[in-house]
């Protein structure tokens, strides 16, 4: 049998065979969404399919399987039983073959469909019959057969789990081995089902957008009137824009100073499809719960919408916090990561309440933050915090529970600028020049872009022709105004 480090050079060889499985980085699954009466439960399970998670964790094994109880009884049971079996004379295989039968299966399921060579060298090797034969004889050769297994796994890793393969090389004892083995090969079928959902992805979301804007055409066409909400909201956002962009002119006092001519000032920038749409997509999050004229075309993700929503209502009281910690903690102490991070922590724990209880949340935020902050400076060497600045601090944090506390007025206006820059320009550039106050929460406002940017581009994939024709009349041509298909 080829030791391991032939095997590892044999690897390259097999690179054009096999596809890479190397796990990529993937969102939280959000909750499941549903809008009685305007969307079959068929269609919702599309829609839902579209947006799956295309990372999952090992978490999602069947608890039905060795490998998925592994992380609940294993651990205390069934090794402590495997080396007792093994060490008894004669001794006892059945859970070893029990073990290897299963890892039989996770090889198996490893292999892409044209390995033919590789799954016939595995179902060989590892011939449960033959097995089980070798067993009753007293000869079962379990570190062969486990350095046989180490060797498959060097073939058949993505290279994040090389370290951890080569690691159980040196692992002499062989239930200690064969936990290892299992326990990587768990990490290895988690990577190749990532690995297949990523590659299904597209597909996935070319068929739901079809589908989905099929469903919806059909109902279309028997209720003419099925968009009139949607009309509402696009119409509204367009007015939004208008209204904001006629508040821009310059209005300095023309009696201080001559100022332009009204031939001077620059034309407000033309109104696009993409303008509106965004600033419609951006309205859903502070969208009026008692107001039922939803968009018909968002009604599945409306769900979604509250969740971030309520997301980026935790980030704005988070920022607002951190915010006013640092400018009554100063530069030294906020320069410590290992308190800012600490910090955060808690204050992130301590906002997930806010929304059901806005003045308790900021109470207890402020007795907990101002502890930290006298904590911090002490244990740095610092001055304290004057008696004055102490109640001041405190003042601060309970006002951020007002809905018209300016520091949290700022932080919301920035944290909305962001989400419309990751719609417009995108998540990663968007991240490169963050507003003031935020750079704290940067992490946070990642995961909450890519969210926002992922449900708004489906649905705008999915019902853009009938976004491209509402906004039409909305968007008048005679006004400089641009119509783009969506």
């Amino acid at each position: 049998m080829p030791n391991v480090k032939e095997k590892a050079a044999r690897k390259e060889a097999r690179t054009a065979e096999g596809a890479s499985r190397e796990p990529h980085a993937g969102h939280p699954r959000e909750s499941a969404s549903g809008a009685p009466g305007h969307r079959s439960r068929f269609t919702e399970r599309v829609h839902e399919t579209s947006k799956l998670d295309s990372h999952l964790e090992e978490k999602t094994l069947s608890s039905s399987s060795l490998e998925g109880k592994g992380k609940e009884t294993m651990p205390s049971d069934f090794w402590d039983h495997l080396k007792e079996q093994l060490s008894s004379v004669p001794p006892d295989f059945s859970c070893a073959l029990e073990l290897l039968k299963e890892v039989r299966e996770i090889l198996l399921s490893l292999l892409l469909p044209r390995q033919n060579r590789l799954r016939s060298e595995i179902e060989e090797a590892l011939d449960m019959d033959f097995l089980h034969q070798q067993a009753e004889r007293g000869d079962l050769d379990i570190t062969y057969l486990s350095k046989y297994i180490l060797n498959m796994m060097v073939l058949l890793c993505a290279p994040v789990r090389d370290e951890a393969v080569q690691k159980l090389e040196s692992i002499t004892d062989p239930v200690r081995l064969l936990r290892g083995i299992f326990q990587v090969l768990g990490q290895m079928k988690m990577d190749m089902v990532n690995y297949t959902i990523q590659s299904l992805q597209p597909q996935l979301q070319e068929h739901s957008i079809q589908f989905e804007r099929a469903e919806f055409q059909e109902r279309l066409n028997k209720e003419p009137n099925l968009l009139d909400h949607t009309i509402k909201w696009l119409t509204q956002a367009a007015a939004d824009l208008t209204t904001a962009s006629a508040s821009c002119p310059d209005t300095r006092d023309s009696s201080s100073s001559p100022g332009p001519s009204p031939s001077d000032v620059p034309a407000p920038e033309p109104l696009s499809s993409a303008m509106v749409l965004s600033q419609g997509f951006l309205n859903l999050l502070v969208w009026d719960p008692e107001n039922e004229e939803f968009p018909e075309t968002l009604l599945m993700d409306r769900a979604r919408l509250q969740e971030l929503e309520l997301q980026q209502k935790q980030l704005t009281i988070l920022a607002s916090v951190m915010l006013v910690a640092n400018s009554f903690s100063g530069s030294v102490l906020f320069g410590s990561p290992q308190f800012v991070d600490k910090l955060k922590r808690i204050t992130k724990s301590l906002v997930e309440e806010f929304n059901s209880r806005p003045e308790e949340t900021m109470q207890t935020v402020s007795e907990q933050v101002t502890q930290e902050i006298h904590q911090g400076l002490k244990s740095m060497g610092l001055a304290p915090l004057t008696s004055d600045n102490t109640v001041s601090l405190i003042v601060q944090f309970q006002n951020i529970a007002k809905k018209e506390n300016c520091v949290r007025n700022v932080i919301d206006q920035r944290i909305h600028l962001f989400l419309k820059c990751c719609l417009v320009l995108g998540v990663q550039r968007s991240l490169l020049d963050l507003p003031g106050g935020l750079a704290l929460i940067e992490a946070e406002l990642a995961e909450l872009g890519q969210n926002f940017v992922t449900l708004t581009h489906h649905n705008q994939q999915v019902f853009g022709p009938y976004y491209t024709e509402i906004l039409k009349p909305i968007i008048s041509p005679g006004q400089n105004s641009k119509v783009e298909s969506v």
